[in-house]
């Protein structure tokens, strides 16, 4: 009797794992991770990168064959499990248990690079409360003579006709905000006043999540609906400009050409997998806290929809109207990449009436964007560690200690990306560690193991139990054939274009081998782990493939089967009893 107390009180020492405190909570969180700086700094680029319009058809294509029939995937796996994005392999088939190391593994990547970005965006806000904001004149200690104020359409004239001039929103990002050395062989030393916006981030951060759903419920109230009212409000104020609607053209009317290169429709899917975080188990984290019963056949279907586009329509209106100011064809306005959130639209914002008020405006959303991506990666992260080692982090306050030494971790890691080389070695991580490719190997790889292995009958029954819908027969020729064949050739069409910043700087040798390691570490786990799993097992090898090919005994039941085989227990009990 003494063992089965003592027992009993360190069971009840183990905190549970909770589930949302509603169902808002998790739409609200599944919608700020969706509606990610992913949407408003990468997707615009892209577009504007690959001729706008010509971008949107495969765009479209990818969101529908891939984009909702993984999201719909990935969510139930969650909810049926209600595991983290790595022990919930091991409920449906141990082989691929790599798909979730290799998925942590980006989201730490991610969790390093997205808050520098935070970092860059609170700066930018701290100096739109400047009387006259610092880029929008060349009037400063760190411009040069190249430098041009493209805010009258004189200047803008004279600013295209010379080769080595440089705008003021391009010399105050790269000479006051970077203070960018000349390449990565020369990191320099640390930006202190990123420093301290970068402290500030992993505080807001370490109290948004600390309490694990309880926290992190209650704080996308304001994080993940405030930014659509500020997007809303750009988008509004974007298209009254002049010069508006030429913007919105480039960005709606594709070029027919462009539509047979190959390369935009790789980046295409690539984004599609990298804006809903597909792959990496985020939205698999994120549906282990609802209900068993929770209707995430619904959910799916109507959080699945177009933000990216409108986020696009915000940014290309003010492309237009810098067009328009400048003279120059929009394709010419601006560079492509952390440029469009950093020098152009900063830069349009300068030539507008209340300038102070539209900047104030912008990098609030875009902090309050980045912080929803942030703290998920975090969450989903702690949630995957923790399922693995409940006993030892599930007791009262070891998450928030774990939580904090994971925090500092990640801050002395990336101190190298806030130095004045520092934007080279965030762009390499960026470029590789992150890359769509990396995601579009482990999203084939998750297809193929669910749709194949684990079944896609056995899919469709748990969607049926949990949610009591029956799921459009559409997914399944998803999940078989067209998700894993779409990645297979998004994989083999996409062109390699060693990385460059500002297309004149070219990385050294050792730093493309670096970035290569950090491409195929994530996915390299997946056929590791499995024959790590097969060499290490008992049996033979057919027995070992067999058995971690097999999903958890306990969990190949629906809730039905489960509860008849549970009273069939109980009546023979009572009978021994008896």
């Amino acid at each position: 009797m003494k063992k089965i107390g003592s027992s009993q009180n360190k069971a009840e020492q183990l905190e549970a794992r909770g589930h949302w405190g509603s169902k808002t909570e998790f739409l609200l969180a599944v919608a700020g991770n969706v509606v990610g700086l992913g949407n408003v700094w990468r997707f615009p680029y892209l577009c504007y990168k690959n001729g706008g319009g010509a971008f949107l058809v495969p765009y479209v294509v990818f969101v529908v064959t891939c984009g909702v029939p993984l999201f719909l995937l990935e969510t139930t796996i969650g909810q049926y499990t209600q595991e983290g994005a790595v022990t919930c392999w091991r409920k449906l088939c141990p082989l691929a248990e790599g798909i979730g190391y290799g998925g942590q593994l980006i989201i730490l990547y991610s969790c390093m690079t997205y808050i520098i970005i935070l970092s860059w965006s609170l700066l930018y806000l701290v100096f739109s409360f400047s009387s006259e904001l610092p880029w929008s004149s060349c009037n400063n200690y760190w411009n040069t003579e190249n430098c041009i104020d493209i805010s009258t359409r004189n200047n803008s004239l004279q600013w295209t006709n010379q080769t080595n001039s440089s705008s003021a929103a391009t010399e105050f990002w790269e000479r006051r905000v970077l203070s960018i050395s000349s390449g990565i062989n020369e990191l320099g030393s640390v930006r202190w006043e990123i420093l301290l916006c970068l402290i500030v981030m992993w505080a807001a951060c370490y109290f948004s999540v600390w309490k694990g759903v309880r926290s992190t419920g209650k704080v996308v109230y304001f994080t993940a609906t405030f930014p659509y009212v500020m997007l809303l409000i750009l988008l509004i104020r974007g298209l009254s400009l002049p010069g508006a609607i030429e913007g919105v053209k480039f960005y709606l009317l594709p070029d027919p050409s462009r539509l047979t290169d190959p390369q935009v429709w790789m980046e295409a899917g690539a984004q599609i997998f990298f804006s809903y975080s597909l792959g990496v188990g985020t939205l698999t984290v994120l549906g282990s806290y609802n209900s068993y019963n929770n209707n995430c056949y619904r959910d799916c279907l109507w959080l699945c929809f177009g933000t990216s586009v409108v986020a696009g329509f915000a940014v290309f209106s003010v492309l237009g109207f810098m067009a328009n100011e400048q003279g120059v064809p929009i394709s010419e306005v601006a560079e492509s990449g952390p440029g469009l959130a950093f020098i152009a639209y900063p830069q349009a914002v300068a030539m507008m009436p209340l300038p102070q008020l539209w900047s104030i405006c912008f990098f609030i959303m875009l902090i309050l964007l980045g912080l929803d991506t942030q703290f998920v990666g975090m969450e989903v992260m702690m949630t995957s560690i923790t399922d693995m080692f409940p006993k030892v982090l599930r007791k009262a306050g070891r998450r928030e200690l774990f939580l904090l030494l994971f925090c500092l971790i990640c801050f002395f890691s990336q101190l190298v990306m806030i130095t004045q080389g520092g934007m080279y070695v965030f762009q390499m991580f960026d470029y590789y560690a992150c890359n769509g490719g990396c995601i579009l190997f482990l999203c084939m790889f998750e297809s193929l193991a669910l749709g194949w292995i684990f079944g896609v009958e056995r899919l469709y029954d748990i969607i049926k139990d949990m949610t009591g819908a029956k799921a459009n027969p559409f997914f399944k020729i998803c999940w078989l054939y067209v998700t894993p064949l779409v990645s297979l050739v998004s994989l083999s069409g996409r062109q390699y274009q060693p990385l460059t910043f500002n297309r004149w700087y070219v990385y050294p040798a050792w730093a493309y081998v670096l970035g290569w390691l950090l491409a195929l570490s994530s996915i390299l786990l997946v056929p590791g782990w499995a024959l790590y799993k097969l060499g290490t097992g008992t049996g033979s090898l057919s027995q070992r493939f067999h058995s971690l090919c097999w999903p958890d005994p306990d969990r190949s039941l629906t809730t039905q089967k489960d509860t008849e085989l549970q009273n069939i227990r109980d009546e023979e009990a009572q009978h021994f009893t008896a």
